[in-house]
């Protein structure tokens, strides 16, 4: 039995542990943090496929990719800060333009690291990786989906970029639910509005869908976990059905889904918009729910802004 919350991070720790089984080419790799990114335990059982490189995540990406080249499937593992920020420019030059076969795999992602506060809390990983050419980016919902996808990552020939969460997130996919790559997940039908989500604020927007039902609102919302490649058919097809989008996001509302959505819509069915999440602004130090709510990422906010875009 699925526990009823499950970190997105725990998840990817025990899908690697399976997959290093069944996969003899399967590298990890880690900026010591294995404890929180969750690759220890595939450290204990393949220790031969295991590297610590360090507090040195320009140096992690660099080996990653070397490895990678030689015709290893790499998965590299920091917080999304120290992935997606300091390591950036190898990401791009080395994983990205080589095209080499490195998952880089992003733990404590968002507001929810919570006490670590505004120098770990990401905000701008989804913006940065979407932009380099032929790089899948992921963001998984709960730990059900976390594990599918990662299987899919590490089953195709290419850069990826997953995003994984810190704190343990409602986990509402069964281990029979068809999760694709590059599909979005119709969650709930509706005709008045469409929700677009992704990562943890998923099942925020399924909470707001239920609570607008309550007013007669008829939500229809949507997981959409890869953020590229993006899916374009649902996305346009709740555009002319519903003819309202909102986007919800544990992330900057520039550069992130909301915009990826936004290029949508502009190019094939205009329709009014509203992004939730991350404002222009820094976090600080908190417990993760507490920073949600004031940083404007609930299904309280989403709510509001449905209610505003259809008035």
């Amino acid at each position: 039995m699925m526990a009823d919350k499950m970190a997105t991070r725990k998840a990817y720790g025990e899908t690697l542990v399976e997959l290093g089984a069944e996969n003899p080419d399967l590298v990890v790799m880690d900026a010591d943090l294995s404890k929180s990114t969750m690759t220890a335990e595939f450290g204990k059982k393949y220790p031969e496929r295991f590297f610590n490189m360090g507090i040195a995540e320009q140096n992690l990406y660099g080996a990653a990719a070397g490895l990678a080249l030689s015709g290893k499937v790499v998965c590299a593992s920091t917080f999304a800060m120290f992935a997606a920020g300091r390591a950036f420019e190898i990401i791009r030059n080395s994983i990205g333009y080589t095209r080499a076969n490195v998952k880089i795999c992003a733990t404590h992602s968002g507001i929810t690291v919570g006490e670590d506060g505004a120098s770990h809390q990401t905000f701008e990983d989804i913006a940065l990786m979407r932009t380099i050419p032929g790089m899948t980016v992921i963001n998984p919902s709960d730990g059900v989906s976390a594990g599918k996808l990662i299987r899919q990552a590490v089953a195709f020939n290419g850069p990826c970029y997953v995003r994984l969460g810190r704190a343990a997130v409602p986990v509402f996919y069964g281990e029979d639910s068809e999760i694709t790559l590059g599909k979005g997940n119709l969650i709930r039908d509706g005709r008045d509005v469409t929700v677009i989500a992704t990562g943890i604020m998923v099942s925020e927007a399924a909470a707001a869908a239920e609570k607008l039902a309550e007013d007669g609102i008829d939500v229809r919302v949507i997981d959409m976990h890869t953020i590229k490649p993006l899916d374009e058919e649902i996305i346009i097809k709740a555009a002319e059905e519903t003819g309202a989008i909102v986007t919800a996001e544990e992330h900057s509302v520039i550069g992130g889904l909301g915009s990826a959505v936004a290029e949508v819509v502009v190019r094939n069915h205009p329709v009014k918009m509203s992004m939730v999440g991350q404002k222009d602004t820094y976090g600080e130090s908190g417990k993760p729910d507490e920073l949600k709510k004031k940083y404007g990422m609930t299904s309280d906010d989403i709510i509001k802004a449905v209610k505003e875009l259809i008035s």
